[in-house]
């Protein structure tokens, strides 16, 4: 009886198990074969922009150290550090009252002599225009006459030929004294044009009072004040050209060949994180940096508002000259975790994990070097709900 009861007790566990496992067995069966709606897009092989990484820093198109150009007391100096200027704005101002006596002075000269030689109106020097040349030649053309008439007479025996000698040497010596005259002029041209060079130098001097901005820009330093004595070659102010900027990049030596002038440079500032910004390659280094084994590489970037500061540092990226072909899927279907990416690629009713290399973005696309052939079909929804083999649609 007792082993009837026990029998029939086992029976019925085990009866219980079995229903169990079933009911467990029928509650799983819908979870795998759930399907994930994936909408799938075919990977793309076009030609895609290579680019090169780099950093560097930005620096200014031009920079100048300007200083003052003669000695003397500074009376103005209307800039501060960060005042815009145009070429050729007032800078520094040094008192003119030294340079402008010496101008006149040599101005004064020059008119003297000009007036010597009779030079007016910034007529041209003629040396036979000169009244002590006119004067002389005046006074040999009467002795030549009179040489003449005597000579005419003589033959007629009606002068003696001492009164003829008399008349010739008076002639010979109205003669060299014309010739001298001549000389005498042409070296008071000789000297009115040294008098005209020493107006222009005294001018210039005079002009170099002023301190002037050699191109338009802005002022980086001021180094004097009102009151200030500056000596010849004295730094005044420095002043820098903003727009357009230069990026001076360092490129690695593996790629050399694939920079070169007229290449397109896009690149970023930590003082504005999400603004990209472009230039171009103007200057390619001839040679390497040896201590680093890479290139120096200058690009010009507009800046017409300034936003750009000469020191900024940019990481930035040059677009190579030609373009190769890559296989492109949408950012949206790559995953990237602890460094690794993936996609799941659709193939039939169910997804393929492939771990994968990505390369350049170009937009929302990712392009993919390794892992995915072209025409093959990529998950790009619910891609965080995948794995290898999971049903989709």
């Amino acid at each position: 009886m007792h082993r009837l009861l026990a029998s029939v007790l086992v029976l019925a566990a085990l009866a219980a198990g079995a229903c169990s496992s079933g009911d467990a067995k029928a509650k799983e069966a819908p979870a795998t074969a759930q399907t994930v709606s994936v909408s799938p897009v075919v990977a793309v092989e076009q030609p895609v922009a290579r680019f090169i990484r780099a950093t560097g820093s930005l620096m200014a198109e031009e920079q100048a150290e300007v200083a003052a150009e003669v000695a003397g007391r500074v009376v103005a100096a209307p800039i501060e550090r960060g005042t815009p200027v145009a070429e050729g704005a007032e800078l520094v101002r040094i008192s003119p009252t030294e340079a402008d006596a010496s101008l006149q002075e040599a101005q004064a000269n020059a008119a003297q002599l000009e007036a010597r030689l009779g030079i007016s109106g910034g007529t041209k020097f003629d040396v036979n225009r000169v009244p002590e040349v006119q004067t002389a030649k005046a006074s040999y053309d009467l002795a030549t006459s009179e040489f003449n008439r005597i000579e005419s007479l003589l033959s007629q025996k009606v002068v003696s030929q001492s009164e003829y000698d008399q008349r010739k040497t008076q002639m010979e010596a109205t003669r060299q004294q014309y010739e001298a005259a001549r000389n005498a002029a042409s070296q008071q041209f000789e000297a009115l044009q040294a008098a005209r060079a020493r107006v222009a130098l005294a001018r210039k001097a005079f002009n170099d009072t002023t301190v002037r901005a050699p191109f338009a820009g802005a002022v980086a330093q001021r180094l004097v004040s009102t009151g200030d004595y500056v000596t010849k070659g004295m730094k005044v102010a420095v002043v820098v050209r903003t727009n357009p900027l230069r990026v001076q990049l360092t490129v690695p030596e593996q790629f050399v060949s694939a920079v070169a002038a007229g290449s397109t440079v896009n690149f970023v500032v930590d003082a504005y994180p999400n603004r990209e910004f472009k230039g171009t390659v103007r200057y390619v280094s001839p040679a390497l940096q040896a201590d680093q084994r890479a290139l120096t590489v200058e690009a010009l970037v507009p800046n017409p508002k300034g936003e750009l500061k000469p020191g900024f540092f940019a990481t930035a990226q040059v677009e190579q000259p030609t373009r190769q072909p890559g296989i492109l899927v949408p950012a949206a279907a790559v995953q990237t975790t602890s460094g690794t990416s993936r996609v799941y690629v659709v193939a039939g009713d169910h997804a393929e994990e492939r771990i994968v290399t990505t390369g350049q973005t170009v937009g929302d696309l990712v392009e993919i070097t390794k892992g995915v052939k072209a025409g093959e079909r990529i998950a790009t929804k619910n891609v965080a709900q995948l794995a290898d083999g999971t049903k989709v649609s």
